[in-house]
């Protein structure tokens, strides 16, 4: 069986045309289209590690291998060769997903003949619930005097985070275009894959954003858009959101880091255990798939076996009311 072989800066150019495709046709955010570059880059270097079939013995190996000469195989061994060097269940998931798409979109293109990562699956590993805040922690967070033009700004940020289960990148990309349709009551957000949803926002969001409007003339420079401005008068960076956050819930005496994706789970934790209605919360945070929102079911198993003791007719002490 002839055997194809490609150079490695050919591999790199299908992989850069791919990376394009996902940019400006599907619209991926960079983070997501930097994290297909790194595990498309991966998989080159696992190939380029191949042992050859030459007399060179363990040094001899094979970097000219095209994409469609690897079988199920090897991607079994890659899949190994990772896990051996420390990466878990859900980034090795991550990972074949981004190997899978990769294949199909060279299927596509006429490149490969068949697609070897279909039936590989990663390795099974713990799901860890994620870190949320308690409503009493919510509220010290959110808690503060500071009256300065940047606490004010800080406050909108982080009452939205709170009051909508924004995404980081979500709240970073407002514009003061949506003003009105939020102090109305409502947020318009382009979520993952360009999805466009719209999120209700609450009374102290409302106020918290309505107080930052009055002072944003301070510091915003007179053509900027964004609706969160920095020091210097432009759009606030994630990473700086991010620091300002973390420093809030160090100077707010809080056990844990706070992120913003933590506000995020405690939002949906919060309104789930209120509302009991998971698909609303399936809407509000954008998720495509129901399962990604189940993970708040099982936050708060306490509650629900409280719940369940005093509802089920089977579960009730005798001594209990009827």
């Amino acid at each position: 069986m002839e055997v194809s072989a490609a150079t490695a800066s050919e591999r790199s150019a299908s992989i850069g045309a791919y990376l394009d495709e996902l940019a400006q046709q599907r619209r991926l955010s960079p983070h997501t289209v930097d994290n297909y570059r790194r595990d498309l880059h991966s998989l080159c270097r696992l190939i380029g590690e191949l042992p050859g079939s030459g007399s060179g013995g363990p040094s001899d190996t094979r970097s000219d291998l095209a994409f469609d000469a690897i079988q199920t195989h090897h991607i079994r061994r890659f899949v190994a060769q990772l896990h051996t060097h420390g990466l878990g269940g859900r980034s090795l998931g991550r990972t074949l997903s981004a190997w899978r798409g990769f294949y199909r979109w060279l299927g596509q293109q006429g490149s490969a003949t068949h697609n070897p990562v279909d039936s590989v699956r990663p390795p099974k590993s713990p799901k860890a619930l994620p870190r949320t805040l308690s409503p009493d922690e919510a509220s010290r967070l959110l808690e503060t005097g500071d009256e300065s033009p940047l606490a004010i700004r800080d406050q909108a940020m982080f009452e939205l985070f709170y009051s909508s289960g924004l995404r980081l990148a979500e709240l970073a990309a407002l514009d003061l275009s949506c003003l009105e349709d939020l102090l109305a009551g409502e947020v318009r957000v382009l979520g993952k894959r360009s999805k466009l949803r719209i999120v209700p926002v609450g009374r102290k969001a409302r106020e918290a954003v309505a107080a930052w409007v009055s002072q944003r003339p301070r510091l915003a420079s007179s053509d900027e858009a964004a609706l969160f401005v920095g020091q210097r008068g432009q759009r606030l960076g994630v990473r700086m959101i991010q620091l300002r956050l973390a420093r809030r819930g160090l100077a707010q005496g809080l056990p844990a880091r706070v992120h913003p994706h933590m506000l995020r789970h405690s939002f949906a934790s919060h309104v789930l255990q209120s509302s009991g209605d998971l698909r609303a919360v399936q809407e509000m945070l954008g998720h495509a798939s129901i399962a990604s929102t189940q993970v708040y079911t099982h936050l708060d198993f306490q509650h629900l076996a409280a719940v369940y003791d005093k509802a089920h007719p089977r579960a009730k002490r005798k001594d209990d009311p009827a």
